[in-house]
């Protein structure tokens, strides 16, 4: 098969299963209804708190789940009837079909995150009126487009991981609690290191001024070694092991 036979064929995996593509929904609507309630309950002047940047990109919090449910359920139906072992006799070579589907899930995730965090801006600041800010805030523009790449690297980072424990529900278990609760325990306990854990590290893009820490962009590329070395081990366990 040829490079977009096999890239089109790992679309229609995604669309054609409902949990991944609803997941990979799942990170708009959360992000939109989270803003929507958020920002229509909280007064004007409190709805972007000390870091109105920071504040307006909230929901990120909850689309952050969606998209590593998306990451990891892409990759575990794979591993449902056998259907890994389908897949690779249609696509023998192994780093084919492992960098299509990675591209798919990336691609997909960053054109969704993208649309996410720049909806979630500007439905947010429809509510606080004349506290409101726009793109020409410090900040905001470099936020809207890192909060979407951010969102795509974790989904990336939940598909290393899915590939290498074969398991949506064992990544889930593992990444879920650790992004709400095991990250602000480590943080309070560790001081400046926990600033490079994959969520702490990437979302220093969404802070108007970051305040120690890596900065935006180098916080970024923290969480993008954090994926890298999570598909290094997927493809690892791809290439070492039965299907």
């Amino acid at each position: 098969m040829s490079v977009t036979a096999v890239l089109h064929s790992e679309w229609i995996k995604i669309r054609s299963v409902r949990a991944s593509f609803g997941s990979l929904l799942a990170v708009f609507a959360a992000a939109l209804a989270v803003t929507v309630l958020v920002f229509a309950t909280v007064g004007r002047a409190e709805a972007g708190g000390d870091d109105p940047v920071f504040g307006a990109f909230y929901a990120l919090n909850f689309a952050q789940i969606a998209a590593v449910a998306f990451g990891a359920t892409a990759v575990s139906a794979e591993y449902v009837g056998g259907a890994l072992r389908i897949s690779l006799s249609a696509v023998p070579r192994r780093g084919l079909f492992y960098a299509a589907k990675t591209a798919i899930v990336g691609a997909a995730a960053l054109g969704v995150g993208l649309v996410t965090a720049f909806a979630a801006f500007f439905v947010g600041q429809a509510f606080p009126g004349e506290h409101a800010i726009g793109l020409g805030e410090p900040g905001a523009l470099r936020a809207c487009v890192g909060g979407g790449i951010y969102l795509a690297l974790m989904a990336l980072f939940a598909t290393g991981l899915s590939f290498l424990l074969r398991s949506a529900v064992a990544v889930l278990s593992l990444l879920v609690p650790f992004l709400l609760i095991v990250s602000f325990v480590v943080g309070d306990i560790a001081g400046g290191a926990a600033a490079y854990l994959p969520d702490r590290a990437g979302q220093q893009i969404l802070h108007q001024d970051p305040a120690g820490g890596p900065g935006p962009w180098t916080g970024l590329a923290v969480t993008a070694l954090w994926a890298a070395a999570a598909l290094a081990a997927g493809w690892w366990a791809v290439r070492r092991r039965d299907a």
